[in-house]
């Protein structure tokens, strides 16, 4: 699979051949670690310092390294498609290599800064359902209203939720037939390609 880069995105990438071999692998180092603490405008400021080049072309560097690598480590691009990839900015070999090589070696350290960056959402324990009629009242001597309760536990962050819904029958049974028909898209052709590349 290839990566395919926005315009901006090789506009940034396209200062790295000016500043140097050395300067790149500076700023790679910078962009893992602008993915591990977040940004600072003051650290780009010191490197551009020591490294005699402009603020903005680090910075602009910077952001399309952590791009390129965020993204390539996202979706597992293989050492071929990651050089496929950055064939179109027109690098000579030599940094082609020196990307590469900073992507092999920090691809599971991103991957890794990513997943602790996911939301950690709910997870079905168990479900706990009742179904009540009410056949008279007072006002009514025959009357039929049927309603079900759903008691939903969930799993999250170690701690045990629970959440009671209640609904008539009818709402429940479009509820079923709507996540029946999202069961029926996940199996189509488009979503299982988005799937694959959320992954």
């Amino acid at each position: 699979m290839l990566l395919v880069l926005s315009e901006e995105q090789k506009a940034h990438l396209g200062c790295l051949p000016r500043v140097g071999e050395a300067a790149v692998g500076e700023l790679g180092r910078l962009a893992v670690e602008l993915l591990r603490r977040g940004a600072a405008p003051r650290v780009c400021e010191a490197a551009a310092r020591k490294l005699n080049i402009g603020v903005d072309i680090v910075q602009h560097g910077v952001e399309g390294l952590s791009y390129l690598l965020t993204e390539s480590s996202k979706l597992m691009i293989s050492e071929v498609d990651f050089q496929d990839s950055i064939d179109v900015l027109g690098f000579s070999d030599e940094l082609n290599n020196l990307l590469l090589q900073l992507y092999l070696d920090n691809r599971k350290e991103i991957r890794s800064i990513l997943s602790e960056l996911a939301p950690k959402l709910p997870s079905y324990h168990s479900l706990e359902w009742r179904l009540d009629v009410q056949l008279a009242s007072r006002s009514l001597r025959q009357q039929i209203k049927p309603a079900v309760t759903i008691k939903l536990h969930l799993n999250q962050n170690e701690d045990q939720t629970a959440q009671v819904l209640q609904t008539d029958p009818s709402t429940l049974l479009h509820l079923i037939q709507q996540l029946e028909q999202a069961l029926g898209e996940m199996k189509t052709n488009h979503c299982r390609r988005i799937v694959r590349n959320m992954k």
